[in-house]
């Protein structure tokens, strides 16, 4: 008998991927989760096969979206990787693995009961209590979320929820993740998703959360104040166009200072740039994975509440009187 087979290695060495999983075991809410969901799952005790605990499902569910795992993918890692196993608490020998068809239902349950929004507001709630959410203002921004443009498929069409965007001389298909951050922190507080030709100015009131007092964006959100939907008790703080910053003399005191008040604005902005980062670099997430706007969102707001623990996670481990996980 291999000693693999009885769950016995006599490798020491951390690994990335087991230090990144030891620091999210400590700070990811998973009672408060745990409690969200399980009125929504299958009840055990029925005839058949008994469903899975939701806290199983969920740490599978999060594997997936930090490590960009398909469905099959992740059932195959879970035999794969021992570290997985651990993570999702079926480290035991005998543990039944859940399927792919186990982790498919358990995402589709998320999306009908539209979780994810409560998802990122649990995390959220456990920010603003550990101080780490000022909200005072809010920094809005969106990306291009790039979409097959194929039409080899089973319907001999491009998905269509999905639609060209231009920036700059370059054309994309896709859809667009519209995030008002906290411009303190750089902690996301809503998410909105659309199709790719949606201007960005045409959400950005809709990102705040309405207890912030000044709001910023970049010059593609000029004249939002001006918008049906705007919020007369918000100061929006919007970049200058690019050629009309070029065209300043700074050796005329007056435009001196207007481009120093364009550098601090751009200053205050680029902290919405982060929750974008984590998302593509460490997560890896550059393309939809699904068919359909609201199947992409609920991926994408998940990837945010994720995103905002992963970057606060030394300051949440500080609380908790952890040490710091190591490479974490």
């Amino acid at each position: 008998m291999k000693q693999s087979s009885l769950g016995l290695s006599n490798t020491t060495k951390r690994t990335r991927k087991r230090e990144f999983l030891d620091a999210m075991e400590l700070v990811v809410p998973w009672a408060e989760l745990v409690s969200l969901i399980e009125p929504y799952a299958p009840e055990s005790g029925r005839r058949g096969q008994q469903p899975f605990a939701v806290s199983t499902l969920l740490r599978i569910h999060f594997m997936q979206q930090w490590f960009k795992l398909s469905d099959p993918a992740m059932e195959e890692a879970l035999h794969d990787v021992p570290a997985f196993r651990d993570f999702a608490g079926l480290s035991h020998w005998d543990a039944q693995i859940p399927s792919e068809s186990s982790i498919l239902r358990f995402r589709h349950m998320l999306e009908r009961h539209k979780l994810a929004d409560q998802i990122l507001a649990t995390v959220n709630a456990l920010l603003q209590a550990k101080g780490l959410q000022l909200k005072a203002g809010t920094v809005v921004d969106a990306t291009l979320i790039a979409a097959p443009s194929s039409t080899k498929n089973q319907s001999h069409e491009r998905d269509p929820e999905m639609h060209q965007s231009k920036k700059g001389n370059q054309w994309y298909f896709g859809m667009k993740a519209h995030i008002g951050v906290d411009a303190d922190s750089g902690l996301v507080h809503t998410v909105r998703g659309t199709s790719g030709n949606v201007g960005d100015v045409v959400e950005a009131n809709s990102l705040l959360h309405g207890q912030e007092t000044d709001a910023f964006g970049d010059a593609g959100y000029q004249g939002v104040d001006k918008r049906p939907d705007a919020n007369k008790n918000v100061r929006w703080h919007v970049a200058m166009r690019p050629g009309l910053r070029r065209a300043l003399d700074k050796d005329r005191p007056v435009e001196a200072l207007i481009d120093q008040l364009e550098r601090t604005k751009a200053s205050i902005r680029a902290k919405v740039e982060h929750p974008f980062r984590v998302l593509k670099q460490q997560f890896g997430y550059v393309k939809v994975r699904y068919r359909g706007l609201k199947k992409n969102t609920a991926q994408i707001i998940t990837l945010f509440a994720l995103s905002n623990l992963w970057m606060a996670r030394h300051k949440l481990l500080t609380c908790m009187g952890q040490v710091r996980v190591q490479g974490a």
